[in-house]
Order: structure tokens, then C-alpha cells, then sequence
């Protein structure tokens, strides 16, 4: 466990989700999306570093968030970190409105609350 490594993701994942707020009152959805995105996937890094799991991809990324739901026997996890994936795709598609960016972008606020406990 690098000590140091999680405490930057950690701070990484709060300065991700502020600017996201910021991008999404100004109404820039993609870099909005991204940010969010960024804000859950630093956070599972910083769980997956503390317990010295693997966390260099994508699939690395889901597969450290899947046994970080069944440790804090919370299925809803893994609905979250969905949203916060459809938010990255949308950075590249720009395909969600701004309604659906925020709502997303609520529940991926949810989920860094858990992330947080847990890294």
C-alpha cells in the first residue's frame, strides 16, 4: 500500500468532482461528464492501491469496484459506477441533455461519498 499514491487520488477525486459542478452550472455537459468520470474511477484507484489490487485499466477499474461493493455489501455500487461509465462515453458522444448529465453526475456524487469510506 502506497500511503502517499491514495492520498492523491483522493485529492485528485475531490478537485475532479468541484470542477465537475462548475462545467455542469456552465453548462459544458462533456467536460462535465469527464470529470465526474474522473472524480469515481481516482477514487476506485485509491481503494484498489490501499488493498494492493490491480487498477491500471478499465477492467481492472470495475473489477476492484465490484469487490468493493460486495465488501460494503452495497449492490447499488456497481448501478453507480455504471452512470459515472455512461458520463466518460458521453465525453466522447455527447449524447446525454443536461438533465440526465446532472442526475447521472447525483448519483456518481453518491457513490465518491462511498468511495471515500472505503479507500
Amino acid at each position: 500500500m502506497t500511503t502517499e499514491q491514495v492520498v492523491h487520488y483522493r485529492d485528485m477525486s475531490a478537485e475532479y468532482l468541484d470542477h465537475a459542478r462548475t462545467l455542469l452550472a456552465e453548462g459544458d455537459l462533456k467536460q462535465a461528464s469527464e470529470k465526474a468520470w474522473g472524480a469515481a474511477a481516482v477514487l476506485v484507484k485509491a481503494a484498489a492501491e490501499s488493498r494492493d489490487w490491480p487498477h491500471v485499466s478499465h477492467r481492472h477499474l470495475w473489477q476492484a469496484l465490484g469487490r468493493l461493493a460486495i465488501e460494503a455489501d452495497d449492490a447499488q455500487m456497481r448501478d453507480q459506477f455504471g452512470l459515472a461509465g455512461a458520463l466518460h462515453t458521453n465525453y466522447y458522444e455527447e449524447w446525454l441533455d443536461e438533465e440526465t448529465v446532472a442526475r447521472y453526475m447525483a448519483a456518481v456524487e453518491q457513490l465518491v461519498s462511498k468511495l471515500d469510506d472505503l479507500a
